[in-house]
């Protein structure tokens, strides 16, 4: 067994519990609203296997995916495969990002900028979607707040997923390090695959979640260069943040003359 990143039992998961066209908590429509007007080219950074990017090409959005994972792209590039639609898929960390195109907006949705570990890592993600954007252009993306379990301690919380053929993967996570000054915490997450009730297959996720503060982000943002940075709460458009538990949906610009 070994620790993978977004490997093949995590992407089943995956697709299993986040549909393609699926919208959690409202971001779906969030993100069709704010784009609906868009006449250029549209990246989503870590695109996952397509639950929003399907749908935005399926409104007539011309919008192209990146993401680290092999995995996942092999099943956003099959779902857009099965409806007919054209796309362009990358295969980058954003750190090393290095595009043909240029974009007039581009998008995070579910929290998954969280994800980047290092914060120098994350601040050169930042600079190369800055990059990225035509002048003018605008990143959105949302952020959340980790709950307060910084319990360290045994694997718990059994999930489980049928597969179509019978199979059953069965999931359980372990928060294995949490730390508040540096904002980061840690989970071993194990993903067991059973056949007729014998093991088969095991995958071990690594799963870092690295979280900033409303106001931080939004001065991360503007040292990068951006300007006019809204922030809005729980996909409403304009409206201010007021608790720890909401979703921080922030929207900024390139500036023109950059």
């Amino acid at each position: 067994m070994s620790f993978s990143y977004y490997g093949e039992l995590c992407t089943v998961v995956y697709d299993l519990s986040k549909k393609t066209g699926q919208s959690i908590g409202g971001d779906l429509e969030y993100y069709q609203d704010r784009l609906k007007d868009c006449k250029g080219r549209i990246l989503e950074a870590m695109a996952g296997s397509g639950r929003v990017l399907v749908p935005l090409l399926e409104a007539g959005l011309q919008v192209d995916g990146v993401d680290y994972s092999v995995e996942m792209l092999a099943s956003c590039r099959q779902r857009c495969d099965e409806r007919g639609l054209v796309t362009e898929l990358y295969e980058s960390n954003l750190q090393q990002l290095d595009l043909p195109h240029r974009y007039e907006a581009i998008i995070i949705p579910g929290g998954s900028f969280l994800l980047i570990e290092n914060r120098d890592e994350s601040l050169l993600a930042l600079k190369n979607l800055y990059t990225h954007l035509d002048p003018g252009g605008r990143i959105i993306l949302d952020l959340f707040l980790p709950d307060n379990n910084f319990s360290c301690g045994q694997y718990s919380g059994t999930s489980t997923f049928n597969l179509p053929d019978g199979d059953i993967i069965t999931m359980e996570d372990k928060l294995v390090e949490a730390d508040l000054y540096n904002q980061y915490k840690i989970s071993y997450i194990k993903y067991e695959k059973w056949h007729n009730g014998a093991l088969i297959q095991t995958e071990l996720q690594r799963f870092a979640l690295r979280w900033y503060g409303v106001e931080e982000f939004k001065l991360i943002l503007e040292n990068i260069g951006f300007s006019d940075v809204i922030v809005s709460a729980d996909y409403n458009y304009g409206e201010a943040p007021s608790n720890g538990k909401q979703n921080y949906v922030y929207e900024a610009i390139k500036p023109i003359e950059a």
